[in-house]
């Protein structure tokens, strides 16, 4: 979808929260978005950006008005400390500060994760699978078709190490946030989620009960998150 057209659908007249402003594409075309983060790609700056939503778009300083490319340019973080914010879960401790996503080829410490309202869809996986290799696509375009505020999805990797578990997420343009590696082990023996194979896609609510394998189930899984 062109960039002028997702805006033009999104347009919204008044602003409900604080964190969501409105922003201009090149041709003039607004709409409300929370500016998440901002990264630089091939000297242009990038911004990620949450829409009312919950799904994650990334705009082009060069598809924004000058004025917008010029906020982006400027960006300090306010919208990202506004993302963090939402209610208390079972993962939090384990997940706060050691969440990773992929920024271009490498992954860096995420600073724009959002605490979902009602799910966490954790994705079990690894580089050396077959048949996650296969799936991760699929899952990929379901995340990015399907990503709202109800829930957010962080890979829990069996890599054995990070360089694999980098490699992978930027072969198949992984746009969730991930546990470190380091911390994958750790998390798999304080959460039993009843995982007897990879991949698996396991959802849980907030206090960690165990809501089922999805792994062959998308549709069912996007009934679940929209509801």
């Amino acid at each position: 979808m062109k960039i002028t057209t997702l805006l033009l659908a999104l347009s919204i007249t008044t602003l409900s929260q604080a964190a969501f402003e409105q922003w201009t594409s090149a041709d003039g075309r607004t709409a409300e978005m929370n500016l998440l983060s901002v990264t630089e790609v091939d000297g242009e700056k990038v911004g990620r950006f949450s829409l009312r939503s919950g799904k994650i778009v990334e705009l082009k300083a060069s598809q924004l008005s000058d004025a917008a490319a010029e906020r982006l340019a400027e960006w300090k973080g306010e919208g990202a400390a506004a993302a963090a914010d939402g209610p208390a879960s079972a993962f939090d401790d384990i997940l706060e500060g050691n969440l990773v996503r992929l920024d271009g080829k490498r992954l860096k410490k995420c600073e724009d994760a959002t605490k979902p309202e009602k799910f966490y869809v954790f994705y079990y996986t690894a580089s050396w699978c077959g048949p996650c290799q296969q799936f991760t696509p699929s899952l990929v375009e379901w995340y990015n078709d399907n990503k709202n505020d109800n829930f957010e999805l962080v890979l829990i990797t069996s890599d054995r190490d990070e360089d694999a578990m980098e490699e992978y997420a930027a072969s198949k343009k992984m746009p969730w946030p991930q546990l470190k590696q380091r911390k994958a082990e750790d998390f798999k023996g304080e959460f039993k989620h009843g995982v007897r194979g990879i991949p698996s896609v396991i959802v849980c609510d907030l206090d960690n009960k165990v809501l089922g394998n999805y792994r062959s189930d998308l549709p069912g899984l996007t009934k679940l998150v929209k509801d």
